[in-house]
């Protein structure tokens, strides 16, 4: 069954582009009974945390593979992250949700996103049992395409090397992909991670092909925005990597398909008490009701830290240049 649908290139949205419209893609567990039309299929396996360039060049390189054998394209990922698991006490790290990595991989070309829950269970399976039974078995995978450093079984026994000699006798083929460089070296989640920490957007976004974005529902706060004159659009940040504490220009994709400027103020309102963490858009040009509803946030630039103001006058006047600010490097990015 080859694909319908139509892949991108490089494997991911185009800059700027939002995930909360993207088209529907089917959604499988990886313990559940897998539908026959996806049998026979090429599996990118990976966690794919934030889709970026690395992971692209894997599922490109599976659409391709998928293409030319007529098979289905899936891009599986582990949810939990396996750290989640076995270090539970990490702080949130996380580049994507679920539903944003499903959006991601229906852009890249995916037939179907296949999730393998991570838990007990699947930590004590051998890699000689996921590549048999899971993969070759269950899925009915004909080929299976990873990074050439994943890993994966029980103790982290399994790579490429171990599927490429143990699925064979199972009619399983496998391929590795190597990293993607650029000037300071690998491609990894880890460096975007760094970077958002460091208040760095532009290389985040240049790593990830796209803005980062925080995905999220509209909730109730103590409407001090509104009593500044600037209303905002309150998100939790869950279990997203936390970016430095500050202030950003940023775009938001709203219910509808808009797209918004705006500033936000991403931390803990030192000028408030109580401290709260929150990511806070204020839309430019825009007036509605947006409570309860899903929204994206990306992180275009970020301005200046987070910063205590004495007066309320005073914040006033530092949130209108914070948005003239904002607005000319929107206007410029």
């Amino acid at each position: 069954m080859p694909s319908g649908r139509t892949g991108m290139s490089g494997g991911g949205l185009p800059r700027g582009a939002g995930l909360l419209y993207a088209a529907p893609m089917e959604r499988l567990m990886g313990a559940d009974p897998f539908p026959a039309r996806f049998r026979g299929g090429v599996i990118a396996l990976g966690n794919f945390d934030g889709f970026h360039l690395g992971h692209q060049a894997v599922v490109g390189r599976a659409a391709e593979l998928a293409r030319a054998l007529g098979a289905p394209l899936l891009v599986a990922t582990f949810d939990p992250h396996p750290v989640c698991y076995f270090r539970p006490g990490t702080p949130p790290f996380r580049l994507t949700t679920l539903d944003q990595r499903e959006a991601l991989f229906a852009a890249a070309g995916a037939d179907a996103m296949v999730v393998y829950h991570f838990g007990a269970q699947l930590a004590q399976v051998t890699a000689q049992a996921f590549t048999t039974e899971w993969l070759a078995g269950h899925a009915g995978a004909r080929m299976v395409v990873a990074g050439q450093d994943f890993t994966f079984g029980r103790g982290r026994e399994g790579s490429i090397a171990f599927l490429v000699e143990h699925g064979q006798a199972h009619g399983l083929a496998a391929e590795a992909v190597g990293a993607v460089r650029d000037g300071s070296g690998p491609v990894s989640s880890s460096r975007i991670r760094d970077a958002l920490r460091a208040g760095d957007c532009e290389a985040a976004a240049r790593l990830l092909t796209r803005p980062f974005a925080v995905q999220g529902i509209v909730q109730h706060g103590a409407k001090l925005g509104r009593a500044l004159g600037f209303p905002t659009a309150n998100l939790a940040l869950g279990d997203y990597v936390r970016p430095a504490y500050g202030i950003y220009a940023v775009r938001g994709l709203l219910p509808g398909g808009r797209v918004v400027g705006g500033v936000a103020n991403l931390g803990v309102r030192p000028s408030f008490d109580p401290p709260i963490e929150l990511l806070e858009p204020y839309f430019f040009d825009f007036s509605g009701d947006l409570y309860g509803q899903t929204i994206e946030v990306q992180l275009a630039s970020f301005l200046r830290p987070e910063a205590k103001f004495d007066d309320l006058e005073t914040l006033k006047r530092a949130i209108a240049e914070d948005c003239a600010e904002a607005r000319r490097r929107l206007a410029a990015g």
